[in-house]
């Protein structure tokens, strides 16, 4: 599924594109500006806004690394406070379609199938508002939910429906709406990740959460054109900077290795792989920790 999907349910840690370089060894490093230029963010192809929501990554992948962690299920975690009957704008609803969505993922995964239900109304109410309700098969996602045995069928639904969502909102002149929701996925898988770091100490986690300054610059860059939008598009993108500005000083490293042949289709082909080495102090992770929470349980609560 990496890579191939826009994304839902769950978070959004291990894909990244690979970054090609002249040189054996790069690093990543934010743009000089602070702020990413609304020219440059306006000019986004359909294809490029397309490859922003495929770095998003499935939700198996962040639920396996969990389930090798051992880490027990946390109710706690969820967004329990999103009320979906509040008659909120639909910057709210969006952005909070985005959030559990990636509530539910954790749900399916941790087979909690009573309280999936629950959050799959309030998706099912929520979408309605917005006018995307149709894109949704709830009969069979609630259908699947009740069966654990037929886990991939409901994640491959699931996922189809925000996929199908996100198309018809940017083909319709509601991208705006679309930005909203994929940065909603991103921001409560951040705050489940790092909530999970923090009381399960991990070097693996703690390398993808480092890895997610790569993905907010691409998140930057598609909700720039919108900044100026309203001033609840104001409040989010300084949101979103605040984040930015806890990840400046973590290094990334790309290092290229060998490249390898790969079978694919009855042929071989060449790939190149690296490695990266993500440098984060405790100290620096503890910032991250603590802005995600923050912007997080403001945006949630504030419902």
């Amino acid at each position: 599924m990496k890579g191939r999907v826009f994304l839902l349910l769950f978070i959004v840690y291990f894909a990244f594109s690979c970054r090609n370089s002249k040189s054996k060894t790069s690093e990543f490093i934010f743009p000089q500006s602070d702020s990413v230029p609304v020219s440059e963010a306006e000019k986004l192809s359909p294809e490029a806004i397309a490859d922003i929501s495929k770095n998003i990554s499935s939700p198996v992948e962040i639920a396996n690394l969990l389930q090798k962690m051992q880490v027990p299920f946390s109710q706690n975690y969820l967004a329990e406070s999103i009320d979906a009957n509040r008659q909120g704008t639909s910057f709210d609803k969006a952005l909070k379609l985005g959030i559990l969505g990636a509530d539910l993922g954790y749900l399916n995964m941790y087979e909690k199938t009573g309280s999936s239900l629950d959050v799959l109304s309030s998706i099912r109410k929520i979408a309605d508002d917005i006018k995307v309700g149709q894109f949704f098969d709830f009969e069979s996602i609630k259908r699947l939910s009740k069966n654990r045995s037929n886990l991939d069928s409901l994640l491959f639904i699931s996922i189809d429906s925000y996929n199908k969502i996100d198309t018809y909102l940017r083909s319709n002149d509601r991208g705006h709406l679309s930005a909203l929701m994929i940065i909603g996925v991103w921001l409560e898988g951040q705050y489940l990740a790092t909530q999970v770091v923090n009381q399960y100490p991990d070097k693996m986690l703690n390398d993808r959460i480092g890895e997610q300054k790569i993905i907010l610059n691409d998140l930057l860059l598609l909700i720039s054109p919108y900044c100026k939008h309203d001033p609840e598009f104001t409040s989010l993108c300084k949101d979103m900077q605040d984040i930015k500005d806890k990840y400046r000083d973590i290094r990334i490293t790309y290092t290229q290795g060998d490249p390898v042949s790969v079978e694919k289709e009855g042929g071989l082909t060449i790939k190149q792989t690296e490695t990266s080495v993500v440098n984060m102090s405790e100290e620096q992770l503890k910032g991250v920790i603590e802005i995600t929470k923050n912007i997080r349980d403001r945006l949630v609560l504030n419902n």
